[in-house]
Formats: structure tokens, C-alpha cells, sequence
């Protein structure tokens, strides 16, 4: 599901502001371009929109951090926060909220910071096995694990492995690509508040499991009375 949500908010990411928001190795290397040929306007923007990256990584880190030490399901806030800034980025950047609006720049350094929030939480969750705001490692994990499904040296028990482990990164690359597509086409239809659903849907998620926590603590702060 992150996966389909970080396709769709990358798609019509581009769309807005013509860059991939998650595409740090991009990043990176246009910042280096840009302060090459003199350009030191859209060089600093780049540089804005990385450290919004690494920023938004950091907070999330911290945030899991501080809801593991307290709760049960440690990742289901940071999934909340996600969800809020969304929607926030969804009124707006698409200007719901009258006399209210983002910039060019501020949109996407809006993406940026979100796409390193989710980034780290799916990082952090798959102990560093799975990332969904790009495919390019996706892709080389697919490979090794077609070379080690298929070399003639392998047990039997290391290729059903391996053939697990490829269904579900093939499933991930492909709801990544799914999400693209639906994010352009809504895109198109109704622009930057498509986002909006979105939001909605990582609330969704999130929800279950902090009522769980919620209901977790309202029994221990009883027993700690009774107590």
C-alpha cells in the first residue's frame, strides 16, 4: 500500500514541479550541475530540497524512536504524521483554503520532506530490506534473487526462498508503477488535491492501531488507580 501511495504521490509530484521529489541520486547530481554552469538560484532550491529529504528522515526516525519506548505499534503515528502533512500538502498546494497557497519551491521541497518520512519508516520497519519511494535498489534486489533462483548451485530451500522474497518485491515494483499511473491520470482530472484521498487512506491505516494503543493505555492508567 505505501508502495501505491509513494508512486502515486511521486507521478503527480512530477507533474507540479517537474522533478521526481524522491529521486535524491537526481538530486544530487543536478545540484552538481547547477553550481557548475553558475546557476546558484536553482542550485540552493536543490540543496533546499535535499536537506528536506534527509530532514524529513530524521524526524521520522525520531518520532518511531520516541513511539517505541511508549506504545505497541510503534510505526502507526509516524503512518498518521505522514498522512496529516499530506493533507495539509493537499489543501495547500491546491489552494483549498482561501488566500493560502504554495509556492513552486515550497512544493516541492513539501514532497521532498514526505517522501523521506515514508522512506525511512518502510526502511526502518523491513530492517533496511525495502524501500518504496524508488525501485532502483528494488530492481537490483530483483536481479540478485533471479541470479540465486536460478543459479545451478542452489538447494532446494534457498530457491523457494528466494522465489518468496521475489514475489514480493515484484509486487511492491509493481504497485509502485500502479500507483503512478493513478496518480497521473487523477492528476489530471482534479490536480494537487488528489492527494487529498490519499491522506485519507494512510488515516485509514493508521487508525486501527492507535485505537489499539489508545485502548492499551486507558486500561493500564485504570489498573494504575485501582492499583
Amino acid at each position: 500500500m505505501l508502495a501505491w501511495i509513494a508512486g502515486a504521490a511521486n507521478a503527480s509530484g512530477f507533474l507540479v514541479v517537474h522533478q521526481y521529489t524522491s529521486h535524491m541520486t537526481g538530486m544530487v547530481s543536478s545540484l552538481a550541475d547547477a553550481l557548475a554552469l553558475g546557476q546558484l538560484s536553482l542550485a540552493s532550491s536543490t540543496l533546499i530540497s535535499i536537506a528536506c529529504f534527509v530532514l524529513g528522515s530524521a524526524c521520522c526516525a525520531l518520532c518511531v524512536q520516541w513511539a517505541r519506548r511508549r506504545v505497541r505499534h510503534e510505526y502507526a503515528l509516524a503512518l498518521l504524521i505522514q498522512a496529516v502533512l499530506m493533507l495539509l500538502f493537499g489543501l495547500l498546494a491546491g489552494r483549498v483554503a482561501p488566500g493560502v497557497s504554495l509556492t513552486l519551491h515550497m512544493t516541492a521541497w513539501s514532497l521532498c520532506l514526505m517522501m523521506g518520512w515514508q522512506n525511512a519508516m518502510i526502511t526502518k520497519l523491513s530492517h533496511a530490506e525495502i524501500r518504496t519511494t524508488h525501485v532502483t535498489g528494488l530492481l537490483t534486489d530483483i536481479g540478485i534473487g533471479l541470479g540465486r533462483w536460478l543459479g545451478p548451485a542452489q538447494d532446494r530451500l534457498t530457491r523457494r526462498r528466494a522465489r518468496r522474497k521475489l514475489a514480493v518485491q515484484a509486487a511492491i515494483v509493481g504497485l509502485f508503477f500502479i500507483g503512478g499511473l493513478c496518480g497521473a491520470w487523477t492528476f489530471q482530472w482534479v490536480g494537487v488535491v488528489a492527494s487529498v484521498p490519499l491522506a485519507l487512506l494512510l488515516i485509514a491505516m493508521a487508525l486501527a492501531p492507535l485505537w489499539d494503543d489508545w485502548r492499551a493505555w486507558h486500561r493500564w492508567q485504570r489498573m494504575h488507580r485501582v492499583n
